[in-house]
This record gives structure tokens, sequence and C-alpha cells, in this order.
């Protein structure tokens, strides 16, 4: 099992920033990569970032491409997301996961863990 736990989240102006942590607990030398998915109200859960444990190997969605950074402290077994420039249609609740081994990093059935959530309101 991983326990994974999310903070960071919170209110912030639409072109402001936030960052994002992912602590992970638990059986992590199981774990190659992580991601970071986002959920809106009335929305499906979509794809954001995910990053291989390994080699650092980094994947975005188109539309934060350029916006968001993904990174990992292998030490700590902890990933972030860097969120800058953010905009009012980024407003979710953002989850951080583990992915089963060889699992496609785009498709959320692919994960195995998840966190809990947190709650990202960017306001106009």
């Amino acid at each position: 099992q991983v326990q994974l736990v999310e903070s960071g989240g919170g209110l912030v102006q639409a072109g402001g920033s936030l960052r994002l942590s992912c602590a992970a607990s638990g059986r992590t030398y199981s774990m190659y990569a992580m991601g970071w998915f986002r959920q809106a109200p009335g929305k499906e859960r979509e794809f954001v970032a995910a990053i291989s444990w390994s080699g650092g190997a980094t994947y975005y969605a188109d539309s934060v491409k350029g916006r968001f950074t993904i990174s990992r402290d292998n030490a700590k077994t902890t990933v972030y997301l860097q969120m800058n420039s953010l905009k009012p249609e980024d407003t979710a609740v953002y989850y951080c996961a583990v992915p089963q081994s060889g699992g496609n990093y785009y498709l959320s059935d692919e994960y195995r863990y998840w966190g809990q959530g947190t709650q990202v309101t960017v306001s106009s």
C-alpha cells in the first residue's frame, strides 16, 4: 500500500501561483511514477502532469503546458506541482496518484493509489 497526502491548495487570483505537494508513504519502493489529476464540478477527472521516478521524465496536458511544472524529491518521496499564470478554468480539486506498473500515465484508470485531493480555486 502507498499513502498519499496532498497539500498547498487554496484561493488565488487569476495570474497568481500555487505550489501543490504530495507526500508518499508506505511501500514507496514500489513506485515508478506519480501523476496529478484534477476534477472540476460536473466534469470528468482529467490528467494534468506526471513524472517518472527514475529518470525524471515529465508529461503535461496541453492545457497546462508552459504554466505548470512537476518535480520530485526522491529523498522525501514527495512530488510538487508548481502552478503559475493560473486561470479560472484551473479551478478544481487536484489529486496526486501512483500508477500501476506499466500503466499509461495519461489515463486515470491506470492509477492504483490516490490522495484525498486538495481544492484549488482561481478567482477572476
